[in-house]
């Protein structure tokens, strides 16, 4: 029997009972308009380079759930220096990478249940073990999706938060 939680997921087409966790961009806002056939552009499911030069690395950023140990997370993309995506990309695969400083970043999705805009708001991404997304900190100003990441919000349940940087 459906719930009124029910979803199709379009990762894997199944339909799941609950209520979904996360929410995921498939590529950075400047993606729009960049011809996939441009060989100076590339888009996989954790990293972006549009023409040659501007490049993006997908993570989460992750709200508390009020009540729960749960996290809601949206998976978004976050511009980086060429430097500092060289160095994601270098430390990729590698065992311990989580141990690298953060890089600051620009947020790089428009999410569009957000008023004002996400686009452009200032980050830091923190990366994680191997096989997992880097964290997505914002700064704490007072756009509303950062007032929801903070600790010392009132939406928040666990306050986790990295402090490396």
């Amino acid at each position: 029997m459906a719930s009124e939680h029910d979803y199709s997921c379009a990762c894997c087409g199944d339909r799941h009972g609950e209520v979904p966790m996360n929410f995921s961009s498939p590529a950075p806002v400047h993606w729009e308009g960049s011809p996939a056939a441009d060989p100076d552009s590339v888009l996989t499911s954790d990293r972006c380079v549009i023409k040659g030069e501007h490049v993006f690395v997908r993570g989460l950023v992750e709200l508390p759930v009020i009540g729960s140990d749960e996290v809601f997370s949206w998976g978004v993309w976050d511009s980086l220096s060429a430097a500092d995506y060289a160095r994601a990309v270098e430390a990729w695969d590698r065992p311990g990478r989580e141990r690298e400083p953060c890089s600051f970043g620009w947020f790089s999705t428009e999410l569009p249940i957000c008023t004002p805009t996400t686009a452009n708001l200032t980050t830091r991404l923190h990366t994680r073990p191997v096989a997992e997304r880097p964290w997505i900190e914002l700064e704490p100003t007072d756009h509303p999706l950062a007032v929801e990441q903070r600790p010392a919000s009132p939406w928040a349940g666990s306050g986790r938060s990295p402090t490396r940087c």
